[in-house]
């Protein structure tokens, strides 16, 4: 699984309506509004690298209203949350 996190600037008006819209798109696993340069930080989880060419200038920078975008690729996962719940897929709570 490949995850890049996703900057996102938007028109500020349209904050909540663009982050629906993109966090409906598949492959977006999650969408944060943030403090800071950005206003949208979009989490996108694909199988292949060409995915993300068709998620993010594919459909998520076609969105009216999103200014620009800068994506960062992860190498490495190292978050806790993710390992216990790979590890946890069948169990029953």
């Amino acid at each position: 699984m490949i995850t890049a996190i996703v900057l996102i600037k938007t028109s500020v008006d349209r904050i909540p309506e663009i982050a629906e819209t993109v966090a409906a798109m598949d492959g977006v696993s999650e969408v944060y509004s943030v403090t800071g340069a950005y206003d949208l930080v979009a989490m996108v989880r694909v199988a292949r690298h060409d995915d993300l060419a068709e998620v993010i200038p594919g459909h998520i920078n076609k969105v009216p209203g999103v200014e620009s975008t800068e994506t960062q690729i992860a190498f490495r996962t190292y978050s806790q949350h993710d390992l216990e719940a790979a590890f946890a897929i069948g169990l029953d709570a």
